[in-house]
């Protein structure tokens, strides 16, 4: 099943390093505290992002990694941001970040022609903290003699930021290739000169995720040159084993290297952590700040469930919800703010490095209640038409050849060859209307457990993540978002034709002919999500099999 997507940005280089000194110019301005310390790590992990692009653009080039002034020049950069973060950390968020010399050393960097960027997934998904980093390599015992070693993308920052912990010297990167479970290294002969001569070796990345292959292809690569496997350390994410596509030498590889999971429990729970942080914004808390829960009767994907707290104080209740580390958090506060002035959303009023709080929100799921299809549809259309005005700042996204591959290749693994040919056949001219998308910062997900029903109507819950998840689809035509609620809330013809009137009158026109082929691409995806989703809670029972239903529906049924 396809579900995953890796969305590529190709920004000009010397574009990504601007963004990055107008960051730390703004940092310089701002006063000692949290804040400025967040805003540093955002410059951090966009800084990360160029010089990831600097490197993986010399891979192309050479075709495999190897020694670069440019990319030495990009982990001295990252290097000394790291050392800024740290004393930040270290003095409770007093000692001054000397901007003004970290965008010198980042003008020094050659900035020519195009990169390829990609989002650091932990920072911006799964509640990664470059503190976890610092804190690993300082109780790993390692010394400042250790070979520290970045795989790309994220690793890249992480390594400078392990390599600042141990006062190691500035630290390289590789790119595993090849195929996603079985990764390798193409590295040129003298990327690692004299290993022998070297102490402990430190492999630094996010995950390990489905297969863990990406750290086994580095062991396997330190091991091809004579390092033994007592002096490799992985320093992960998290201490769970690689997941069920892991293969059995990789899992021999990772009970033999020595490990140091780098845990966000030692950022947020430290002393001034999440706690105190958010009682500068909402007041003291009346209560210990707890995890929040889902009902178990809303299905649910652990794939993609972000961490999620209640804060309570003497002026109500407050849900605090993991947005992003980083540029990702901060544009979604400032989306889930322009919702909830429109009265679509919650009350949003901060973000928390990286925890966006919002007001609870009061009210009845739309699955536990009657309510007015009519209304909703007003409402719905309302909603779909405000985010096309407001929200076409548009990220990437999958094409429309990716997303009619993904539903020819689900169709086929949950229905069989018969309903692919069918996929493919109703498919056929979908990339013929690549001109008329419009990319805006789509919903993606209007499933009638996302909305309640409140005294002044209904509310829009979670509706900020979606366009730029770690899956597939992200920004689309505002018809996949149409696509999504025809099926989701189960319209009728007339039902879909009182929508599309209702959207002309907010002045959105709809492809008629792309809503009706993007409504089997959005069933496959969901079909896929579900059938491979992680969680067993009751909420979860018949999901996939309701979604099996529907495409079979979809495919034997005339379009739109």
């Amino acid at each position: 099943m396809i579900v995953y997507g890796d969305h590529i940005r190709c920004e000009p280089a010397s574009s990504v390093s601007a963004s990055v000194a107008q960051a730390l110019g703004e940092v310089g301005r701002m006063s000692p505290g949290i804040d400025r310390h967040a805003a540093l790590v955002s410059a951090f992990v966009r800084a990360g992002e160029l010089v990831q692009g600097i490197a993986d653009a010399e891979f192309e080039q050479r075709g495999c990694d190897a020694q670069s002034k440019a990319q030495e020049a990009g982990a001295a950069v990252l290097a000394a941001m790291a050392a800024a973060i740290d004393r930040s950390w270290q003095s409770g968020f007093t000692a001054d970040p000397d901007t003004g010399h970290l965008v010198r050393r980042l003008n020094g960097l050659a900035t020519a022609g195009f990169v390829r960027t990609r989002t650091g997934e932990g920072y911006a998904h799964y509640g990664l903290y470059p503190e976890s980093y610092l804190a690993a390599a300082r109780s790993s015992g390692l010394g400042p003699d250790t070979c520290v070693i970045g795989i790309r993308s994220v690793g890249v920052s992480l390594a400078a930021l392990v390599a600042c912990a141990l006062g190691a010297r500035v630290p390289f990167s590789v790119r595993p290739v090849g195929h996603p479970f079985d990764r390798e290294i193409r590295a040129a002969p003298d990327l690692l000169a004299e290993a022998d001569r070297l102490g402990d070796f430190a492999v630094v990345d996010e995950g390990p995720g489905l297969s863990g292959s990406s750290f086994a292809s580095v062991a396997k690569w330190l091991v091809a040159q004579g390092v033994g496997m007592n002096r490799i350390h992985f320093f992960p994410s998290h201490d769970s084993e690689p997941g069920a596509m892991a293969s059995p030498d990789t899992r021999r590889i990772w009970q033999r290297c020595a490990r140091h999971p780098a845990s966000s429990d030692a950022v947020l729970g430290a002393s001034g952590g999440l706690q105190q942080w958010l009682a500068g914004r909402i007041g003291p808390l009346t209560r210990p700040l707890r995890q929040h829960s889902i009902a178990p009767s809303i299905p649910q994907d652990a794939r993609f469930a972000r961490s999620r707290f209640i804060a309570d104080t003497r002026a109500g209740r407050w849900l605090v919800k993991f947005a992003g580390v980083g540029q990702s958090g901060r544009l979604k506060l400032l989306d889930a703010q322009a919702l909830a002035d429109a009265c679509f959303g919650p009350q949003t009023v901060a973000l928390c490095y990286g925890f966006l709080v919002q007001k609870w929100a009061d009210g009845i799921p739309m699955t536990a209640c009657r309510y007015d299809r009519g209304e909703f549809l007003k409402r719905l259309a309302a909603y779909l038409a405000f985010r096309v005005r407001r929200f076409g700042m548009a990220g990437p996204g999958a094409s429309l050849g990716e997303l009619r591959h993904m539903a020819i290749e689900n169709s086929r693994e949950a229905l069989g060859a018969e309903a692919a040919r069918q996929m493919e056949m109703r498919l056929a001219d979908l990339e013929t209307l690549s001109g008329r998308i419009h990319r805006v910062r789509t919903d993606n997900r209007l499933h009638a457990w996302e909305w309640l029903v409140t005294n002044d109507g209904f509310l829009k819950l979670d509706a900020v993540d979606h366009c730029c998840a770690h899956d597939l689809v992200g920004c689309q035509d505002i018809a996949w978002d149409l696509a999504d609620g025809i099926a989701e809330h189960d319209l009728q013809a007339d039902e879909i034709v009182l929508l599309g009137e209702l959207l002309k009158r907010e002045g959105i026109e709809v492809e008629r002919e792309l809503t009706s082929m993007l409504l089997p691409c959005y069933l496959a995806f969901q079909l896929g999500m579900w059938t491979t989703a992680e969680g067993a809670g009751p909420g979860n029972a018949g999901v996939a099999e309701r979604y099996a239903r529907k495409l079979s529906q979809a495919l034997r049924e005339a379009p739109l």
